[in-house]
């Protein structure tokens, strides 16, 4: 043998090209046609042989796989009967190739049983996939071994490439194909049959889009017609879920999306906290169909679990559409027409090669009735030929001397005798006569491509009658857009309060009732030595700032603060901004980035920052303010640029001065100062002098009065500030300005609050004390005072 030299290079690149071919037309996609691979067409080829048809008994699993892989796929045994298990699984296949009996996996993840456990047949509409393959319809091709003949594509009376989809993953590209409704494919095949101009966005009229085994919805049509007219496209796939009070019932998932894996996922990031609000998780699936059961705490929108759901879990998965089948042998991307028309001239040639071969068969066998009819109208003479001959070969020769061709000869000396009644010679001239008729039909269909393409027609009326039915999958029209769960939630006003030990709850403002002063008020829970931090109101539309000592800022929208009640502690907010650094000193409620941030330190630091630099939130947050390591933040207004600053303290001092004594400086700079402070005294509170004309000052033995702001003069940033109000052994919980129409909310160290008109609070002077707003039970004290 001759050594032939050759280049590495090229050595490789043409083996590896014939190796990807291999892979891309012996097994990875799909051809136009029938819509199979080769080890689909060679399983049900194989179950026809077996004569496994519908109405016959099952056989074993293990019975079929052996003689597919003995015959025609000398692969692994596990991989044909995974393909088998798959055609005969509900959930994979929209129309089921194969009728299985016994365990052949689940939506869950589990594996078939044991082929020998598991029996099979062919499900009714298989059979149509093979109808006709014994008239020529179809090419054979040798085996593996070149002992036995297989077809190189199935008869397809029915269009399976689009009804059950396909995917598959070859060398250097992949099929990804949904399943459709027969009943959509068929009308819309009729309709490109009678109006073969029709443009991709006709045929769309009829087919309104996949229609999955395990349903769900699809969510973005304009996807989903790109992949229709392009070849590629892709679409998102939801679950059917329905919110029962405080639970959400999942009743479809996406397709092929493993049930328990997404049940393992959702309980990962419940105990993750990722998704929060959840209670209980139960899977009541059942031979019904799935069912989900997802309890959701009291305290939580169902919508915004939902929301979470389809946000981090398959709940929601996207299926990219690639329509990537042979075509006469090529790769080739077609859209949703040019599937139809190959499917389309795939049934015309199968058409046609059965009429050649039926009418083949029809005039070969009129040849022979017609030799049957003239030798029994002679019969006396063919039966002396007959007895006159030596042998059957003298008999031939002798008949065809007598006017019969050899077949003919042949047909007459099998002829039984009872052929020689009258009643089966009168049989011989109707079948003649049918014969006739017959031929004449196949010939005139075989004239005109118009009225083969009536019987194409007829042929998928018949398919639909009998295996058409409802679609599954529901289709969203609208655009996707990002989830906003918003338009579900009334922007209606709430009070949020956060505790000292950072628990956070929002109540609605009528859980306080208007009281006059000196009232005992209502009782408000916190928790055993809890005490409230702050409260703010908001509206539930709203973004909430969260503030912390260190410096630092944090986002969340006020809807997905826990709602609770007067009588309930409310949940860590620990828990809803995982990433929280430090104890939160206050929130702010906005609706949009506009003007500025004004911080206020402990040790009278304050700084002026633009809300714009805020404007992109973080699950980390962000730094707002640097201060020494003895300081720390204690409140922050938003304000607008020429507005008046009040800042208060413990021991009853106030100081008011121009925001615009304070440069706007970057997130990270330390500030300046504004007010100097006496020994042991810090601030407490503040204020802008928008916030109302009187100052509203409360002290910890529940006195408190209105003060107009006209009695405090405005001074240069930096000052020590003048008297705000008189302490008397006591200290001022908070300052905060007013308007005549205000309320305020009155919290004490017992648990104890009272809401009051202000209007019905005294104005007094700097210096005054001012009068009882709430009665304190021995010990004690007002602990915060909140605007509403």
């Amino acid at each position: 043998m001759k050594i032939q030299e050759r280049a590495i290079d090229e050595e490789m690149k043409d083996s590896y090209m014939d190796y990807a071919m291999s892979v891309i037309v012996s097994r990875a996609l799909p051809d136009v046609r029938d819509g199979l691979k080769p080890v689909h067409r060679r399983i049900l080829y194989g179950m026809y042989e077996l004569g496994l048809y519908h109405n016959k008994p099952y056989k074993k699993s293990a019975r079929i796989v052996g003689e597919v892989m003995g015959k025609y796929h000398p692969h692994g045994d596990q991989a044909i009967y995974n393909t088998l298990a798959r055609m005969a699984q509900d959930f994979s296949m929209r129309y089921l190739l194969v009728d299985g009996q016994g365990n052949f996996g689940s939506i869950d993840g589990d594996s078939p049983a044991a082929m020998r456990y598991t029996e099979a047949r062919l499900a009714k509409i298989a059979e149509e996939m093979l109808k006709d393959i014994d008239m020529e319809t179809v090419d054979f091709m040798p085996n593996f071994d070149g002992t036995l003949k297989e077809p190189v594509v199935l008869p397809a009376r029915i269009p399976n490439l689009l009804i059950n989809g396909s995917s598959g993953i070859a060398v250097g590209m992949a099929t990804n194909m949904p399943p459709h409704n027969l009943s959509e494919i068929v009308d819309a095949l009729i309709y490109l049959i009678d109006h073969p101009d029709a443009d991709v966005d006709e045929l769309l009229e009829f087919v309104k889009g996949p229609d999955f085994p395990t349903g769900g919805t699809i969510i973005g049509y304009e996807g989903l017609v790109d992949a229709y007219r392009t070849g590629k496209g892709k679409i998102k796939v939801r679950a059917k879920y329905e919110v029962k009070e405080d639970r959400i019932i999942i009743k479809e998932i996406p397709y092929e999306v493993n049930k328990s894996t997404l049940l393992k996922k959702i309980a990962s990031l419940v105990r993750e906290d990722k998704l929060r609000g959840i209670s209980d998780l139960k899977d009541e699936s059942d031979r019904e169909g799935i069912r989900i059961v997802i309890k959701v705490k009291r305290d939580m929108n169902p919508e915004i679990v939902v929301n979470q759901l389809l946000e981090h879990t398959d709940l929601e998965v996207t299926y990219g559409i690639i329509n990537l089948v042979l075509v006469d042998g090529v790769p080739r991307i077609l859209n949703l027409k040019e599937l139809m028309k190959e499917y389309i001239r795939h049934r015309m040639e199968v058409l046609v090669r059965k009429l050649n071969y039926q009418l083949r068969k029809a005039k070969e066998r009129k040849h022979i009735v017609e030799g049957l009819v003239k030798a029994l109208g002679m019969i006396d003479e063919v039966i002396a030929t007959i007895k006159a001959s030596k042998d059957v070969k003298e008999a031939t020769i002798n008949l065809v001397s007598l006017g019969f061709s050899e077949v003919q000869a042949k047909a007459i000396l099998d002829m039984r005798l009872q052929k020689l009644t009258s009643m089966e010679i009168d049989a011989l001239i109707e079948e003649n006569r049918k014969l006739e008729e017959d031929i004449k039909n196949m010939e005139s269909l075989l004239a005109s491509e118009e009225k083969r393409y009536g019987v194409i027609k007829e042929e998928l009326f018949e398919i639909k009658n009998l295996y058409g039915d409802k679609r599954r999958t529901d289709i969203y029209k609208g655009a996707v857009e990002r989830r906003d769960i918003e338009d579900l939630i009334p922007n209606e006003e709430a009070v949020i309060i956060l505790t000292e030990k950072g628990y956070i709850r929002r109540l609605k403002v009528d859980e306080y009732r208007a009281q006059g002063r000196g009232g005992k008020g209502v009782m408000i829970n916190y928790g055993e030595g809890d005490l409230p931090r702050d409260i703010t109101t908001a509206n539930l539309h709203d973004y909430l700032m969260f503030f912390t000592k260190n410096g630092r800022v944090y986002w969340l929208k006020a809807y997905e603060v826990p709602e609770g009640t007067r009588r309930s502690r409310g949940r860590a907010i620990i828990n809803i901004i995982p990433k929280l650094g430090s104890d939160v000193i206050r929130m702010l409620s906005l609706n949009d980035f506009s003007g500025y941030l004004f911080f206020i330190t402990r040790n009278g630091i304050v700084k002026r920052t633009s809300l714009e630099e805020f404007s992109n939130p973080r699950s980390t947050g962000i730094r707002a303010i640097i201060f020494d390591e003895d300081d720390e933040l204690v409140d922050v207004k938003i304000t607008h640029g020429g507005e008046d600053i009040f800042l208060f303290t413990k021991y009853g001092k106030a100081i008011r001065f121009s925001e615009d004594d304070v440069r706007v400086m970057g997130r990270t700079a330390r500030g300046v100062i504004g007010i100097k402070l006496q020994d042991g005294d810090e601030v407490i509170s503040s204020a802008v002098e928008s916030e109302g004309p009187y100052v509203f000052a409360v002290l910890s033995s529940g006195y408190g009065k209105r003060t107009p702001i006209g009695e405090y003069r405005r001074i240069r940033r930096g000052g020590m500030g003048v008297r705000n109000i008189s302490i008397r052994n006591a200290n001022v919980v908070k300052s905060l300005l007013t308007t005549e129409n205000d309320e305020a909310l009155l919290l004490t160290k017992n648990g104890m609050s009272i809401r009051i008109k202000l209007r019905d609070v005294s104005v007094m002077g700097r210096n005054a004390r001012g009068v009882k707003l709430i009665k304190l039970d021995d010990g004690d004290e007002v602990v915060n005072v909140a605007k509403l």
